[in-house]
């Protein structure tokens, strides 16, 4: 897919507390806020299919609703399993109000 800028919400529909889920092509991808800065990371859990953007948000980690996988929002990182891998991660920008998210 093209590496090019795709816009997905108005930075005011974000809140810390509440992630969203877009849908950019075929791609899920749930976008977080943390510490004023946006994140954008693959929203389907790796261990099994749940949407990450329906979890549980605390501080800058997400928790999986189904069962209990632990990501570090600004990385990806996995850091609780049942999961065993990373999330893909992609490139945020804000302009003009606007959440715009890069898939490479």
């Amino acid at each position: 897919m093209s590496s090019a800028w795709h816009d997905v919400a108005g930075r005011d529909e974000l809140s810390e507390d509440q992630p969203l889920a877009v849908k950019v092509g075929d791609r899920e991808v749930g976008v977080y806020l943390v510490n004023d800065a946006v994140y954008a990371l693959e929203d389907v859990c790796p261990h099994a299919y749940a949407l990450l953007s329906q979890g549980f948000v605390e501080g800058d980690e997400i928790e999986c609703p189904l069962h209990g996988a632990k990501f570090h929002i600004p990385t990806g990182k996995c850091i609780q399993q049942p999961a065993d891998r990373d999330l893909k991660t992609y490139r945020t920008q804000v302009e003009g109000g606007r959440i715009r998210i890069a898939l490479e």
